[in-house]
């Protein structure tokens, strides 16, 4: 199995067209390069999302809380292969199903230690449909818990510094978190 902290990351130019390669563990810096990423939502046979917390080693957003689990397609993988890589690697878990969630997505956002994130970064939501048994890789994720989507589009709405910031720009976008009302959207019964 490939090791997912290793090799290298898919550079892309302005209008997202791959313009070459450089080695993962270079490339996020004050001035980390556009390049390609990914994020995907996993959702079990319940209708709940995964949120994991990323382990306090992670080299930007320690400790925060985020989707279900990002990466970085290889130069020679498929997304989805890709997705599902990263799946077995930080969960130990195989997918039932892959699709595209937010296909355009694209953000840059620097973190405390000045470390600069600067993706596309297409978004996935992934299935599974037997009963969930994620196995966290100890680098890779530090907590997780199962929540219904309107709970997970409230807490981000509510705190958001408390999540990664592509999760909070891509809350928002998600059919899957429009589904359901937030708690803020629900009228209260009168007295």
């Amino acid at each position: 199995m490939m090791d997912v902290t290793a090799g290298h990351v898919v550079l892309l130019d302005e209008i997202g067209e791959p313009c070459g390669s450089a080695q993962k563990s270079q490339v996020h810096t004050a001035d980390t390069p556009l390049h390609l990423g990914f994020s995907c939502h996993l959702i079990s046979a319940h209708g709940q999302v995964l949120v994991t917390r990323r382990a306090l080693t992670k080299r930007t957003w320690p400790g925060v809380w985020t989707n279900s689990f990002c990466g970085h397609p290889q130069p020679e993988e498929t997304m989805e292969e890709a997705v599902r890589r990263h799946a077995r690697h930080e969960l130990g878990m195989e997918l039932d199903t892959v699709e595209s969630a937010l296909p355009e997505f694209r953000y840059r956002a620097t973190d405390a230690s000045g470390v600069v994130e600067n993706e596309i970064c297409p978004v996935f939501i992934a299935k599974v449909t037997a009963e969930p048994d994620p196995r966290p890789h100890p680098d890779e994720v530090a907590e997780l818990v199962w929540v219904r989507p309107e709970q997970l589009r409230t807490a981000v709405e509510a705190t958001p510094w408390a999540f990664s910031p592509w999760l909070v720009l891509q809350v928002p976008q998600m059919a899957l978190y429009r589904l359901a009302p937030a708690a803020s959207d629900v009228e209260e019964p009168a007295p």
